[in-house]
């Protein structure tokens, strides 16, 4: 069976594959695309993370295809109505980078809430901006809004619970007499109601019709003077020139953002030179521990589906 992996794998996940099956490891086939097109004529299985566009056209390079395995969990990246109509199977990492996820945005919350830890520079050169530094937030007693309330959410949920916040969410899908809210401490709410009354508000949604532009400017205005936003979802969410007018008007206390509606940002990005804003290139969910369980996840995924394909044939 051949595998081709084209964006970063954990080498020791790599090495497994490699042992068992005619393995093409290259993390740069993702900006070679006839070259990834040409690898994958004989490609029983692709692995991908979420830059590589497994649409239609790409299923007819590969047609021995029986699985792509996603490095991640958001399947926006990939075709699943076209892998479906091809019988490819696909194989998310669920649940494998969670961890990491919840630890960004609870990191980035006390990092927003405190507004100190931009000073190193300045004390280092002599100055002494104690003073300005002294309003400083704590997150225990604040309101965590978890906007989507799956694996990772429930997780940023139990997190921010044993730092003393009180937490309430919103999700769709979940009725508000779902056990899983109890169980997780979790109160529900309306979306309104969790804007106008979180501290911090967090977003955990996939990305679709209805949750484009999700947090719009209308939204923002919604939330509370100073509280903190934080997207770890996908882009699109976010309104990315309704945030920078919040944030320059100083109705939000601080951002956070991990995932933009183009990636790269452009240089040209309303966002560029906004106060009080971090800025991360898609990387939440990446720790060098969550790098290598959601390579082993997948890759045991993959021969999974390789080796029933091998033994249905």
């Amino acid at each position: 069976m051949r595998i081709v992996i084209s964006e970063f794998m954990d080498e020791g996940a790599v090495a497994r594959l490699a042992a068992r099956h005619d393995t093409v490891y290259d993390a740069g086939l993702v900006d070679r695309p006839e070259d990834l097109r040409r690898r994958l004529a004989a490609a029983d299985a692709l692995i991908v993370r979420n830059r590589t566009q497994v649409n239609a056209d790409l299923l007819a390079a590969a047609p021995r295809l029986r699985v792509v395995g996603r490095l991640g969990v958001g399947l926006d990246n990939i075709d699943t109505d076209a892998c479906g109509a091809r019988r490819v199977a696909v194989i998310p990492a669920t649940g494998a980078n969670a961890r990491a996820v919840a630890e960004y945005v609870i990191c980035a919350a006390m990092l927003l809430l405190r507004g100190a830890y931009a000073s190193a520079a300045d004390v280092a050169n002599g100055g002494w901006p104690r003073a300005a530094l002294s309003g400083g937030r704590e997150i225990g007693g604040k309101t965590l809004g978890v906007v989507g309330f799956g694996s990772i959410g429930r997780l940023v949920a139990r997190l921010g619970g044993a730092l003393g916040m009180r937490v309430v969410g919103f999700d769709t899908q979940i009725a508000a007499t779902d056990p899983a809210w109890k169980d997780e401490g979790v109160e529900p709410a309306s979306l309104d109601a969790l804007l106008a009354g979180a501290e911090v508000v967090t977003l955990h949604v996939p990305l679709c019709d209805a949750t484009r532009h999700l947090i719009d400017a209308g939204r923002l205005a919604q939330m509370k003077r100073g509280a903190v936003l934080i997207n770890t979802a996908r882009g699109g969410v976010v309104d990315e020139a309704a945030l920078a007018a919040a944030l320059g008007s100083g109705h939000l206390g601080g951002a956070a953002l991990d995932v933009f509606e183009r990636e790269p940002l452009p240089a040209a990005s309303p966002l560029a030179g906004c106060p009080n804003l971090l800025l991360t290139p898609h990387v939440a969910g990446i720790t060098l521990e969550s790098n290598a369980r959601v390579s082993a996840l997948v890759a045991e995924g993959v021969e999974a589906v390789l080796g029933g394909a091998h033994a249905a044939g």
